[in-house]
């Protein structure tokens, strides 16, 4: 008796916007903590980033290569006309203060254009300088990251209390929206306790479906990245990267990344052969490449490639797409008329030599509706487009 199949394990649901791959991630922190300084090291663009709290009124916003080697690789293997690599779009927002949820500041503006992001990197100031003033005068970090969070909690606690009085009347007698109202009862019981919606509650798939349809802020995910000057982040030390860890571990849990916006502004202006000698020098290295990737990832993004002579391309789609909605990523007709995807691993490739001898080992796979796009993997799908089987080749492939 052959064994049982087995059962596939369904789909993780997770918090944001799910199937979408038009995700961004905003630039969050109080004024005057390098949140602009550091944008225009990400994008090398020239955003106001002056001493003054409101200098970014209106969210900057920019595409950025995400690092891959792979990507690099094959773009050398191919050699071809045409190189898309993947990108990440990131906002860069103007500081929040206190008070913020009842429209200190510019807050309601600002809050808005969290609302409108899918992930946070949450800058947090830790260095000194008595040139650039601080909103809530001396500088401490944990005073700014309990301020942020207390913000974003209002914010969620007015928009949750807003729903449920729309609702609260209907729901005493209809069944659907009585459902509804006891979801929003523990959501705003949760917010009541000062929590995180991303944090610290086990939400089932039908609160999931429904807090992704709120989009609330603070289910936003989130890095921090912890901003100190050249001097501290050369010799890897601060007084509060331990405090401000414990902090982060208690709440969220989630990536703290040290940087300073400062030594990479300076490392940004330098040829690159210098600026790899003044980091040889100073035992240091710039943290950019991970605060994209980390980036990339806490947006649960990833990417196949089309790889030929024509062109080697990036696609971006979210962990845990299948076959025929990563198809569709090139073109709608592909999805609707899959077949299948013919599937090479990057690293076959690249240990093999050519697709030949990828082939020839048995390591070119026909994949189905049910295949679990892998980030890496070099795809060409096979498509019915209604008049007879046409074949998505790869660019350039004869």
């Amino acid at each position: 008796m052959p064994p049982k199949k087995k059962e596939e394990e369904p789909p993780k649901l997770v918090l944001g916007r799910p199937n979408s791959t038009g995700l961004s991630i905003g630039i969050v922190g109080m004024p005057n903590v390098g949140k602009s300084s550091f944008f225009n090291v990400l994008t090398k663009s020239s955003v106001a980033a002056e001493n003054y709290p409101f200098c970014t009124i209106d969210p900057s916003e920019a595409r950025i290569n995400v690092p891959d080697e792979r990507f690099l690789w094959l773009c050398e293997f191919y050699k071809p006309a045409s190189k898309v690599p993947a990108y990440l779009s990131v906002m860069d927002i103007a500081g929040l203060v206190k008070g913020a949820a009842e429209g200190q500041g510019l807050g309601n503006a600002f809050l808005s254009h969290i609302k409108a992001v899918d992930g946070i990197y949450h800058m947090v100031r830790v260095f000194d300088d008595a040139d650039i003033s601080h909103v809530e005068g001396e500088v401490d970090p944990i005073r700014d990251l309990e301020i942020i969070h207390a913000e974003l909690v209002k914010k969620d606690q007015e928009f949750v209390i807003n729903a449920m009085n729309k609702i609260e009347r209907v729901a005493k007698t209809d069944k659907a929206k009585r459902a509804e109202w006891e979801i929003l009862e523990k959501i705003k019981a949760h917010l009541d306790e000062g929590k995180q919606i991303r944090c610290h509650c086990s939400w089932n798939a039908k609160e999931i479906e429904y807090l992704n349809g709120m989009q609330l802020l603070t289910a936003k995910s989130a890095i921090y990245l912890l901003n100190m000057s050249p001097e501290d982040y050369m010799r890897k030390k601060n007084k509060w990267l331990g405090k401000i860890k414990q902090w982060v571990d208690s709440h969220s849990g989630e990536p703290v990344i040290p940087i300073s916006a400062a030594l990479e502004q300076k490392l940004s202006e330098m040829p690159p052969d210098e600026a790899a000698e003044f980091c040889k020098a100073n035992s240091t290295a710039s943290c950019m490449e991970k605060v994209i990737l980390n980036g990339y990832k806490t947006l649960n993004l990833c990417h196949f490639f089309t790889a030929g002579s024509d062109e080697v391309k990036c696609w971006t789609i979210q962990v845990g797409t299948k076959a025929p909605q990563a198809a569709g990523r090139i073109h709608t007709d592909f999805e609707k008329g899959f077949i299948c995807a013919e599937v090479m691993k990057f690293e076959d490739l690249k240990e093999l030599g050519s697709e030949l001898e990828v082939k020839a080992k048995g390591k070119y796979k026909q994949q189905g509706k049910e295949y679990t796009v892998v980030d890496g993997d070099i795809i060409y799908f096979k498509f019915n487009a209604g008049a007879g089987l046409q074949t998505k080749k790869k660019p350039g492939e004869k």
